[in-house]
């Protein structure tokens, strides 16, 4: 029975292929090449020697005050003291000692390592061995970067191997890599596999993301350990996986060497990284709003900060910077980093389209000391019920006195508005080009671009967002 409905089920199967593939499909035969003869070994020892070498094991110690938690403070507390005598809870323990392990690579003879800031951050021992050697070094703490997750330390050492260095511009989804590192504190290892992604942003571990995404085994230890290509070259410095189960399923993440080359030079000078600064909230493209421009790959500019480079020259609620000094811009965060990639008081050109047109604005950037932070977000409209802003109207909704704009005060159920995701409490402040303060303004606004799609700003709670509406 059980033979014989399967046997069914394959002809039914194959029928149906037989009839839908008409197409004229050359197939392809490979041929074989043995890469090795049968009294040799394919190995890359040789090629990854050098650069195991470099890599070295970093322990870190924290003591941490105790006597934050909930049940440390009960003890404390008079009235347990009050009932089991003056001496009750003071044999607990009033710190306790935190320690990881992590990896490093390094960078210069006479002691330069850099790792994850992660790995050295607020520690107040850190100690290096060179690969499995006995020997500790005690180290000092350079720099940190948490934006990157990149640090420097450095040990009292002469004669060093400083690893070779590759670069990141060149890399191909594909290419052979090896992480090296001190996975679970067993020791150094290699692991291999081949790079899965290139340019990830959006992972949400650091500020700056641009991370190469490999499968080599990457587990915890091995942060701040290196990633190399197949001649040696290290072409990353490991950082983080995506994990459910805490071990390694095939979804690292690297930090490419020019950032890496770049942020070290800076804490080696300086002991820490400043980046120049626009002051602006901005986003990616959506699928919406690229109907509104003529080119389809930049960051949008939704706010701009008061007293801010991009204030002083201009930048606009709209604006889509898509280069700077001639360089394409992807996206939003393609546009951070480049902007961070500068130093404060660097002149860049930015090309921007407004309103359709391609124009150029030079500008100073500020230092990101100074930010005042911007949010970021976006929505849309239409089906809506509005309200001018008076004292009644400020009192009831607790609108701050200086904002302005046209309240909504409701969303109609199954409008247009409610699905783009207009809530109630949003303030709209702008139409296009037209600053919004009064109903009047904003049919006006609604008017002059009736039959266009229309990009409309709203504060939510001190969030700017935008979208359009056609």
């Amino acid at each position: 029975m059980f033979g014989k409905t399967f046997f069914i089920a394959i002809l039914l199967t194959s029928g149906l292929m037989a009839q839908s593939i008409q197409m004229n499909l050359v197939e392809q035969n490979p041929s074989r090449k043995n890469l090795v003869s049968s009294s040799e070994v394919l190995s890359f020892n040789q090629s990854i020697n050098e650069a195991v070498h470099s890599v070295v094991n970093i322990s870190t110690k924290k003591r941490i005050k105790t006597g934050n938690n909930p049940i440390e403070q009960m003890f404390n507390d008079p009235f347990f003291r009050q009932f089991f005598g003056p001496g009750f809870g003071e044999s607990l323990p009033k710190e306790r000692l935190q320690q990881s392990l992590g990896s490093g690579v390094i960078l210069s003879k006479d002691g330069y390592i850099v790792t994850n800031a992660h790995v050295v951050e607020g520690a107040d021992e850190i100690v290096v061995t060179l690969g499995d050697e006995e020997k500790e070094y005690e180290a000092k703490m350079i720099g940190t970067d948490k934006d990157s997750d990149l640090a420097v330390i450095k040990i009292e050492a002469k004669n060093l191997k400083p690893i070779a260095v590759g670069s990141s511009k060149n890399l191909l989804v594909g290419d052979v890599v090896f992480a090296i590192g001190n996975p679970f504190g067993v020791g150094q290892t290699v692991t291999q596999g081949i790079i899965s992604a290139l340019n990830k942003n959006k992972v949400g571990i650091n500020r700056y993301e641009n991370f190469i995404q490999t499968d080599a085994s990457i587990n915890p230890g091995n942060s701040g350990g290196a990633l190399i290509d197949s001649r040696g070259a290290l072409i990353g410095i490991n950082s983080a996986i995506l994990t459910r189960s805490g071990g390694n399923n095939g979804v690292g993440f690297a930090i490419p060497v020019a950032m890496v080359k770049q942020i070290a030079n800076s804490l080696v000078q300086d002991g820490k990284v400043t980046r120049g600064y626009l002051g602006v909230a901005i986003e990616d493209l959506s699928k919406e709003v690229k109907d509104v421009y003529k080119n389809k790959q930049g960051a949008l500019v939704l706010d701009v900060g008061k007293d801010s480079p991009a204030q002083k020259k201009g930048l606009q609620r709209g604006d889509l910077i898509y280069a700077i000094n001639g360089e394409k811009v992807k996206d939003a965060s393609d546009l951070q980093r480049k902007i961070g990639s500068f130093k404060p008081g660097e002149i860049l050109s930015l090309s921007v389209e407004r309103n359709k047109r391609n124009i150029s604005i030079d500008i100073e950037l500020g230092s990101r000391e100074s930010i005042q932070e911007i949010s970021e977000n976006q929505t849309v409209l239409q089906g809506l019920y509005v309200s001018n802003i008076d004292s009644a109207v400020s009192k009831k909704y607790r609108i701050p006195s200086n904002v302005n704009g046209v309240l909504i005060t409701d969303v109609e159920a199954g409008s247009k508005a409610e699905k783009v995701g207009f809530q109630a409490g949003d303030i709209i402040i702008q139409v296009e080009n037209i600053e919004v303060e009064n109903t009047d303004d904003l049919q006006r606004a609604l008017s002059k671009y009736d039959d266009v799609p229309k990009r409309v700003y709203v504060n939510r709670y001190g969030r700017v967002l935008m979208s359009v509406i056609k």
